[in-house]
């Protein structure tokens, strides 16, 4: 057997264990240290073990995930996505579909502190789901916009997406960062767009509130999202400037959110104990992920699947944007089937490569990698965020939340394509 086969054998056994639900990390570890210990022997399967896993679990870099992630759950545990979402209500209730806007427009802020996809649908969803229900919302439309507005948490950076990109490909998570504020706009402002268009169509899914708000109450609403802008530019502003390094950056809005949360004197010891147990599992998932996705990238490589790949591609009779294509689609379908950060720390030993041989932009592609990304996490059937929805509206069947969830896809579809017709959204902030 060709070390070719090995890797795709290898590639279809990850698979099987993906459907048996064995976690991804350990999935990913086992499957790539046994193709290593096929290929190369079991010296060099227990040298990657030893060497490359301790090279990626005291690496310097892999500090920025914990802090980021200790960010958003102090955050949270201080009531900010409340005043988040008060905020967008007193400015656009009043509008058909506005609470269904509103809860979009407060995905989009958390997502701004809080780089989880589950934890941004579950507190968005925690406050939203309630108050839509009570203005008679139909259950898909405001089941979806939840859904959906959780996707924008790996989108709006700091992004836990991107920071695994960037660390696996030593790409600059400042630059990953400052690239996905236009496309996570773009794909706020389409979702947007989504539930404006529907509530036209069919005013029912979304009656405007009956509360008018002034002027008076609308400005001072604003009061309540002073301190995240602030954090927001302060972190993501001085990485941008060189003030400090991603790690300190997310040191520094750890930081800023606990004297946010004192300030408002709703940081106790309870709360804080709370959000750092919560930062530890969330930050040793990611991690084990990144580890193992190291040890599976290493035995493709070895395999020589990625060069054989590319040299094919090479030699294919068509243009590379249908090559980008045949990409796109293998990462909306293996999405649908498969946790989509695990699907992606898998693929991108093949496609990163890939995508450098045929000269797209590595910024670019991570950006476009990570809509695809988060899209995968509103994909039936496995689509992580129905079932976190469901968990809060159980009364509401699974297959009315994937009805309103898929009400998007198309804001997705319209955000690809825009990033592969106007690549300078990505390429023109990060080199200006």
């Amino acid at each position: 057997m060709s070390d070719v086969s090995v890797a795709l054998l290898g590639i279809l056994i990850l698979v099987i264990l993906f459907l048996l639900e064995m976690p991804v990390s350990f999935a990913m570890l086992t499957v790539g240290f046994s193709g290593i210990w096929l290929i190369q022997g079991r010296a060099q399967a227990f040298n990657v073990l030893a060497f490359d896993l301790w090279e990626q679990f005291s690496s310097y870099g892999l500090s920025v995930i914990p802090f980021f992630i200790l960010m958003g759950n102090i955050a949270f545990r201080c009531g900010v996505t409340d005043d988040l979402f008060r905020t967008a209500y007193v400015w656009v209730g009043r509008v058909k579909g506005g609470m269904a806007v509103t809860t979009i427009m407060a995905a989009t802020a958390f997502g701004a502190i809080c780089g989880s996809t589950t934890a941004t649908c579950a507190t968005v969803g925690t406050i939203a789901l309630p108050s839509m229900k009570r203005y008679g919302y139909s259950d898909a439309l405001s089941t979806g916009s939840v859904a959906a507005g959780g996707t924008l948490g790996p989108m709006v950076p700091p992004s836990v997406v991107l920071i695994v990109i960037g660390l696996l490909y030593n790409l600059s998570i400042a630059k990953l960062f400052i690239a996905a504020i236009p496309a996570s706009l773009i794909l706020s402002g389409c979702f947007i767009s989504t539930v404006l268009f529907v509530c036209w169509a069919k005013p029912t899914m979304g009656p405007a509130a009956t509360e008018r708000s002034t002027w008076t109450q609308r400005l001072k609403a604003l009061g309540g999202v002073i301190e995240t802008l602030i954090l927001f530019v302060f972190v993501i502003g001085g990485m941008y400037a060189g003030w400090f390094t991603p790690t300190e950056g997310g040191a520094m809005g750890s930081f800023g959110a606990i004297v946010i949360g004192l300030v408002r004197r709703k940081l106790t010891w309870q709360k804080l104990r709370l959000a750092s147990i919560d930062t530890i599992k969330t930050s040793a998932m990611v991690m084990l992920i990144v580890a193992s996705a190291v040890v599976m990238g290493r035995f493709l490589t070895v395999a020589y699947l990625p060069a054989t790949l590319a040299d094919w591609v090479r030699n294919l009779a068509v243009s590379r944007f249908w090559i980008l294509l045949i990409v796109i689609i293998v990462y909306i379908v293996g999405g649908m089937f498969t946790d989509p950060l695990g699907f992606l720390t898998v693929t991108l030993p093949v496609f990163f490569p890939l995508a450098e041989s045929l000269g797209y932009d590595a910024i670019w592609f991570s950006i476009l990698l990570c809509v695809l990304t988060v899209f995968g996490a509103i994909s039936p059937p496995v689509g992580v965020n129905l079932y976190v929805v469901k968990g809060l509206r159980p009364d509401v069947p699974i297959a009315t939340i994937t009805k309103g969830a898929l009400l998007f896809a198309p804001a997705f579809v319209l955000t690809i394509a825009l990033l592969i017709v106007f690549p300078q959204i990505v390429t023109a902030i990060v080199s200006g």
